[in-house]
């Protein structure tokens, strides 16, 4: 029979699946063995679409990973952290085991706050800068998990990769195949356990700005309004590349976005130019000499919006009663 979770690790479960992810698929599940948590990737909850090779689901797993770990240390936990850890279980996306106790920093704390009040915002932002001293605490919050952070704004790369995100939407909006698969994870009923519901599209915008937002995260029942024109833009990158890459670049992704929500940020992804085979050799290359890009941030102030629902803790949950019994 399994015993009961320690309190901590329900905290920390909970904490774990309010990670983001494509169109909200949650492609993770969890194993638990005595103090220890296993984050995996679930391959039935990948677009084969949109995200071939998984590198968005390892984004999104390595989200979920960060959240477990910031969870149990603001509880006073130490806690070991591998990525990967098995060549021959490339789902195994990492392995968090507790270390005794330390004490819970401030910085830990506000960012297990910010978790639960972290979500995708695809509606207009305020025509309000943020300030350097918050740009540089988003660039920090990067290099803590061996992430970096480049603002579009200060370097020549505005106009290319907004253009790539106007050519990537426009390529999907031609794929009938792209075209079924966000079809089947948008527009989903108020409360609906995964996908994207359609209390959290965004409204039509009355006239096209500088970027596209994904077209099927609108909500046509909206009246049009005016996206700001030239939003901030931040691109997340990673001096190495492939998967072990990917999980940490989802971790420096998850750090930066808890510390944009404790500034009372919003934030939201233009995925489009990295799910497209072209437009995505073409953002390689636009970020030859710095790194990896994997996702583009829009950053800014905007009004609060209601949070997506996620499947319950006990849906993506085994518990392995004994280290030689396999998780079924």
């Amino acid at each position: 029979m399994s015993r009961p979770l320690p309190t901590v690790f329900d905290q920390a479960l909970t904490a774990a699946v309010r990670a983001p992810s494509p169109h909200n698929t949650q492609p993770w599940r969890f194993v638990v063995t005595g103090n220890v948590i296993e984050v995996w990737l679930d391959r039935e909850r990948v677009l084969p679409v949109a995200d071939p090779h998984r590198r968005e689901a390892r984004l999104a797993c390595g989200a979920a990973a960060f959240n477990l770990l910031v969870s149990l240390r603001s509880n006073g936990l130490a806690v070991v952290v591998r990525v990967l850890p098995d060549p021959d279980e490339r789902d195994l996306v990492a392995v968090l085991r507790l270390d005794g106790n330390q004490k819970a920093a401030q910085a830990e704390q506000r960012l297990a706050e910010a978790v639960f009040r972290r979500h995708t915002n695809r509606r207009p932002f305020l025509d309000k800068e943020v300030s350097p001293v918050i740009r540089t605490a988003l660039k920090s919050a990067a290099l803590a998990e061996g992430g970096q952070v480049e603002y579009l704004d200060a370097s020549g790369r505005y106009s290319p990769v907004a253009s790539l995100v106007r050519q990537a939407e426009a390529l999907q909006a031609d794929d009938p195949a792209f075209q079924a698969e966000a079809a089947l994870w948008t527009h989903r009923p108020p409360g609906s356990p995964d996908g994207v519901p359609m209390t959290a599209a965004g409204p039509p915008p009355d006239h096209h700005g500088v970027v596209t937002l994904r077209a099927s995260h609108e909500n046509a029942a909206l009246p049009a309004r005016e996206y700001e024109q030239q939003p901030l833009l931040a691109v997340l990158l990673t001096r190495d590349r492939g998967p072990h890459a990917e999980v940490r670049a989802g971790m420096a992704m998850q750090r930066v976005l808890l510390t944009a929500t404790a500034e009372d940020l919003a934030a939201s992804f233009l995925s489009q130019p990295f799910e497209t085979p072209r437009t995505r050799q073409s953002m390689d290359r636009l970020f030859t000499g710095l790194g990896q890009p994997h996702t583009l941030l829009r950053i800014g102030y905007g009004y609060p919006t209601r949070l997506t629902a996620r499947r319950a803790v006990t849906d993506v949950l085994t518990h392995r009663t004994a280290p030689d019994v396999p998780a079924t």
